[in-house]
């Protein structure tokens, strides 16, 4: 990079005989501290605030190394204006405001050209290709004892919070461990997601077996029901460590072995099923990194074990997750290595979800004719009707999921009126038993209503998502929640807005 001529020159040096003195060079802003920023965090420590940004960062999805020495620089004025994983947080953290009410600069006056429009998503650091992935060690190596004694949170001292009422003081120490991000949440919010993680005991409880037999078989795929059944209903905050347990129980009993090779191909199965169920409740609760790698476990099952169901199903997830994490170009690719894992499967219903996943990272790609081409192709797929040889995981794939889905992608290229028909006809088109897609259907209704310009209807939409938080608890839909609420804050006055808001802002934090 060419230095300035500022830089380049000595003092000693006359100026440039063709600089005009009514042009001089403009001289160097002073730095200003940012008085907003700095009344925005209040009582805290910058090191107490720090720790709210990680928190918040966690809550979205984001992984930002935020410390006092950070927030000192941005109080001095030394940030400007934060990067876009920053920036992120902080409108998450203080929805309704912009970057200017933090005090920030534009983006384009920091670095001397135009903002972009829609900020590209920050890269993750330490992904590379999925072909050059190293598969993690599975979980199996960590004992055969099912560790629920390991959930128990011990005794740290807390730090401060927003509220320093005993109850934000016990979940501080919750934060203190690595399992805190979901199940705080669960903790602070209560109802039925919390108790239905005991549902998940019986599976985690029992030690491995010297050697597995069929009932072990079995207890792995009841397990893989049973997770799925408690996501469909009450969605993944809460469900995601209890369920870590069965999965190293599962693969503690395929390390044990087995005396016959339909048992040991069942567990085999069963264990890469239980990985993809635990990894979409962390993808669905915001922990991408570990969504990741648990899928990536049950690739690397299905590849030794030879399961090409197994290998299209991690593949299926691997799309959506790259998807979802601004990564569209490999959600692309992930969905046409999973079609090929699945044409010798002899199930169009499974080709056409994975038609949709294809749609989704076209449409992330801004490929209007790609995602239009494979959404064809995935509703001629879909309209072939079920067959027997349908996987047992496709349950949730319906009428209403292809709908859902669809509205994903128009929503996705920015075409809001569409992406609301289809969110609307996804909504009443879902079976009463899968609480957490009609909460997920209606958020994505109510998003699409607002950047569409129907705040009324956007807002009575979100109303029905919020009554459904006690029952549903995924930080997919809260983070939909909260956006809608940011989209919607400049149309109070409309017809039920300002209700709307209200609720919203009086959930509880991480809600």
């Amino acid at each position: 990079m060419a230095s300035s001529p500022m830089a380049s020159s000595s003092p000693s040096q006359e100026p440039p005989p063709r600089e005009s003195p009514e042009s001089p060079t403009p001289p160097v802003a002073p730095v200003a501290p940012n008085l907003a920023f700095r009344q925005a965090r209040g009582r805290r420590s910058p090191g107490e605030f720090a720790a709210a940004v990680r928190r918040a960062a966690r809550e979205i999805g984001e992984r930002v190394s935020c410390d006092a020495r950070y927030i000192g620089r941005v109080e001095a004025g030394e940030i400007r204006c934060p990067n876009y994983a920053y920036e992120r947080v902080f409108l998450h953290m203080f929805p309704g405001r912009t970057l200017a009410d933090l005090g920030f600069a534009p983006r384009s006056a920091v670095r001397g050209r135009a903002a972009r429009t829609t900020p590209p998503p920050e890269p993750e650091p330490s992904h590379r290709p999925l072909a050059s992935q190293e598969f993690p060690q599975h979980h199996g190596t960590q004992g055969s004892q099912a560790p629920l004694e390991s959930l128990k949170s011990h005794q740290t001292t807390p730090s401060h919070e927003f509220d320093p009422s005993p109850e934000v003081v016990e979940i501080e120490q919750y934060e203190r461990h690595e399992e805190s991000d979901v199940r705080r949440r669960a903790f602070m919010t209560g109802g039925t997601a919390t108790v239905a993680t005991a549902s998940l005991t019986p599976f985690a409880a029992a030690p491995a077996a010297a050697q597995a037999g069929e009932a072990e078989a079995s207890a792995v795929e009841e397990a893989v029901r049973r997770i799925r059944l408690l996501d469909d209903r009450h969605g993944a905050d809460g469900l995601y460590r209890r369920a870590a347990a069965p999965l190293r129980t599962a693969f503690a009993l395929l390390d044990a072995g087995t005396s016959r090779q339909a048992t040991a191909d069942r567990l085999q199965a069963g264990a890469g099923e239980l990985a993809i169920s635990v990894g979409w409740l962390a993808h669905d609760s915001g922990r991408f990194d570990d969504a990741r790698s648990h899928y990536a476990e049950a690739l690397a099952t299905a590849r030794m074990s030879g399961d090409a169901a197994l290998e299209a199903h991690a593949f299926c997830n691997t799309a959506f997750l790259a998807r979802d994490a601004g990564r569209p170009r490999e959600a692309v690719r992930a969905a046409q290595a999973a079609q090929r894992a699945a044409r010798q499967l002899g199930s169009p219903r499974l080709l056409s979800l994975l038609a949709l996943r294809e749609a989704g990272g076209w449409a992330g790609l801004g490929d209007r004719s790609g995602c239009d081409r494979s959404l064809v192709r995935a509703q001629s797929l879909f309209d072939s009707g079920p067959s027997d040889a349908d996987p047992e995981w496709m349950t949730f794939y319906g009428e209403a999921e292809l709908e859902g889905l669809e509205a994903q992608c128009w929503s996705a290229l920015g075409d809001w009126p569409r992406a609301a028909r289809h969110a609307r006809r996804a909504a009443a088109l879902q079976d009463r038993h899968f609480t957490r897609n009609i909460a997920l259907y209606t958020a994505e209704l109510a998003d699409d209503l607002a950047r569409a310009g129907r705040p009324d209807e956007a807002a009575a939409a979100g109303t029905q998502v919020i009554g459904l938080l006690d029952e549903v608890q995924s930080s997919r839909i809260q983070s939909m929640l909260a956006t809608t609420a940011r989209v919607l804050l400049p149309h109070r006055r409309a017809n039920g807005v300002a209700a709307f808001l209200d609720r919203h802002g009086a959930l509880p934090r991480g809600v």
